[in-house]
């Protein structure tokens, strides 16, 4: 898909990509990011931006540089663990989204959002299933949210290195579950999602 992004929905309106990351962790907040490329986004494409699944750390850091110094406006949204147990990870999601959205400094026209459902904003969206893959507003997007949510579960890591965040991020690896089956749960866990419910708080 490198090369192949879409720099548009539709050429000529102003529109912000809408990406998430952390959905499926077990610890952590979910994190959001908002994008409107402005006239560089060409040259991401030709630093091989793509859906940030598809690169490594590496790529993704220097992606994520040129991205912050170079876009029209961009913004990072989060919902934290408590927010995630109080109103579930769907709604927290789409709180993240919009406080990335509502924190950009120009106001798009449009909203691309990456996947098949919204919680509807008052500027105006179009969902995208895949949409990190084929749109470069959302694939600059996803860069932002999953840079920014490893680099704080790195700095978790410092205070709990049991549970491998630093490889894992605070995905469900055999590790991170192995892990929490001995020490716990700490803070920073969802304690409501199969898998870390019914462990004991850390000590």
């Amino acid at each position: 898909m490198k090369g192949t992004l879409s720099l548009y929905g539709v050429e000529g309106r102003l529109e912000a990509g809408v990406d998430e990351a952390g959905r499926g962790c077990l610890a952590g907040p979910v994190t959001a990011a908002a994008v409107i490329p402005g006239p560089h986004g060409e040259a991401w494409l030709k630093m091989g931006l793509d859906d940030s699944k598809r690169l490594d750390a590496q790529a993704r850091e220097a992606l994520r540089e040129a991205i912050e110094a170079e876009a029209s406006a961009w913004c990072v949204g989060w919902a934290n663990v408590e927010e995630i147990e109080r109103i579930n990870i769907l709604q927290a999601t789409y709180l993240a989204m919009h406080r990335a959205i509502d924190g950009l400094d120009q106001q798009p026209e449009h909203l691309l959002i990456d996947g098949n459902r919204f919680k509807p904003h008052s500027i105006p969206h179009t969902c995208e299933v895949k949409g990190d893959g084929r749109f470069l507003a959302i694939a600059a997007a996803s860069i932002l949210a999953k840079t920014h949510r490893d680099a704080h579960m790195l700095r978790l890591a410092e205070d709990h290195p049991e549970y491998d965040w630093a490889s894992n991020k605070g995905y469900p690896t055999p590790p991170h579950k192995k892990a929490l089956s001995r020490h716990g749960h700490t803070p920073h866990h969802r304690r409501t999602f199969r898998g870390v419910q019914g462990t004991l708080f850390a000590s």
